[in-house]
């Protein structure tokens, strides 16, 4: 079981803000790493900017999982992990995240914020110690919640997208994404390995 990233955006009008990210990509090849690092940041802000507010949701896409959850008050946690990894202790770290980070990070500053302009230290802390999921053991509160919540599990991405819109497309399109990282995009879904969201 493994943790990849962990990110907290707030989701404007238009697109998604990004605030803080922390990953965890010992497991990849160090050429590999930015590629990945970066891949993963963009499905992030994707499927952000797909998801109603509020809402919890899971998207499986190979032998990867993106957790992720909406408040009513737009601000987002994304856990990118594998496939082993159980959803509910996802979701307990996503809202543990979440709670802690609107009580130390005023939400005037979310809609303008960046990762270099808002200090959370906490992310690197909790994505290494939620790397063993029985450390959430203990947050029954927070598992009651989520006995009420229905999370919502999806086979891919494409499921999350717009009607008529495809990953391939909107990776083509992207500014956020460098040549190098479209090139390894393209790579992995021919070979079928690492990253394979679409």
């Amino acid at each position: 079981m493994k943790l990849y990233a962990l990110n907290v955006l707030y989701k404007g009008p238009n697109s998604a803000i990004w605030l803080k990210s922390a990953y965890d990509l010992q497991s990849f090849s160090f050429f590999q790493r930015g590629s990945v690092q970066e891949f993963m940041a963009f499905v992030s802000k994707t499927i952000v900017e797909r998801t109603h507010t509020p809402a919890r949701q899971s998207v499986k896409e190979g032998e990867y999982m993106s957790h992720v959850y909406v408040r009513a008050d737009n601000l987002a946690g994304v856990v990118i992990s594998d496939y082993e990894y159980p959803h509910r202790v996802a979701h307990t770290l996503i809202t543990k995240v979440l709670d802690e980070f609107a009580t130390k990070v005023p939400s005037s500053s979310w809609a303008s914020g960046t990762e270099a302009s808002i200090a959370f230290p906490q992310l690197n802390l909790y994505l290494a110690k939620y790397q063993n999921p029985r450390e959430a053991d203990a947050m029954t509160k927070i598992q009651e919640e989520l006995d009420e919540t229905k999370i919502i599990l999806h086979n891919t991405i494409e499921a999350v997208l717009e009607r008529g819109e495809k990953l391939d497309d909107l990776v083509a399109k992207s500014e956020g994404l460098s040549a190098q990282s479209k090139a390894f995009y393209k790579t992995a879904r021919k070979t079928n390995s690492c990253c394979t969201f679409g």
